[in-house]
């Protein structure tokens, strides 16, 4: 169901991109916005991983320079079953983590500095567990192709805002609509990665406690990585926000209404009920 339920998503996603083509170009403008679409979709699957670790400026370690996140990473792995990803790190003292990838055999993990440093070694473990799992599901990939489309469509409705109504007279849009949709486009495709996003972090705390046999780890984990946030938000590209595995807190109480993942309590008392399932 939740697949079923990010496919639909994303495939509105590029029918809001279609659509802001249909303002800009009429007929015409359909088809560019078809083509740009395909070609987000392509490029991403492609180059997701690139994407994101050069938005946050992630560079990739050895096992000889950081031997207890690398042998942290592999044996995670071996419990779950799947290719050894490649581990980065990110120099940036926020702590976070995120992981990227078009698939198991191209995954991704990427951590802070500042999480190396503030998070002990059982909270750590919950954390890559929790993004070995998003590269299992292939969350990786459509959290990349819907952070794509949602930035094509962002900066096509700004074009929408000077090139809107070129078409000829008869398909030529309503002014007042070409406003409209420069404005509310940003915001629907905001809220479609939200709920693409909000799914799946979910089923990757699931899967963290399933690995680790440690539920309350990866709770902690979030607990203190939601008091962090709020200290130090991580800079980069919003786009790739959901990819996160805490949401970067900028402060402003406007910017919690369009969070990128659940509420961290909520989070956090699913995993206090798996923990309680397990002890039953």
């Amino acid at each position: 169901m939740n697949q079923f339920k990010t496919v639909a998503l994303l495939a509105l996603l590029t029918g809001v991109l279609v659509a802001i083509g249909g303002l800009i170009g009429g007929r015409s403008g359909l088809l560019l916005g078809l083509v740009i679409g395909g070609v987000m979709n392509l490029g991403s699957w492609f180059f997701s991983d690139k994407i994101a670790l050069s938005s946050y400026k992630a560079q990739p370690v050895s096992r000889e320079q950081i031997p207890e996140l690398f042998e942290m990473v592999e044996r995670l792995s071996q419990r779950a079953n799947m290719p050894m990803p490649g581990v980065y790190v990110v120099p940036s003292p926020a702590a976070n983590a995120f992981a990227t990838g078009r698939d198991p055999h191209h995954g991704v993990v990427a951590v802070t500095q500042g999480i190396l440093q503030m998070m002990p070694a059982d909270e750590l473990e919950g954390v890559i567990a929790h993004e070995l799992t998003h590269i299992l599901n292939r969350d990786t990939l459509t959290q990349a192709v819907a952070a794509t489309i949602g930035g094509a469509i962002s900066y096509l409705g700004q074009m929408a805002l000077f090139f809107g109504g070129t078409g000829d007279r008869e398909n030529r849009p309503n002014p007042i609509a070409v406003l409209l949709m420069a404005f509310l486009a940003p915001i629907a495709a905001s809220v479609i990665q939200m709920a693409i996003s909000r799914t799946r972090e979910y089923e990757a705390d699931a899967g963290a406690a399933k690995i680790t046999g440690n539920p309350r780890g990866l709770a902690n984990a979030l607990q203190r990585l939601e008091m962090g946030a709020r200290q130090l938000p991580m800079a980069g590209n919003p786009a790739f926000s959901p990819l996160l595995i805490i949401n970067s807190i900028s402060g402003q109480a406007f910017s919690r209404l369009f969070s990128t993942h659940p509420s961290t309590q909520s989070r956090i008392e699913r995993l206090m009920q798996i923990e309680r399932s397990r002890g039953a």
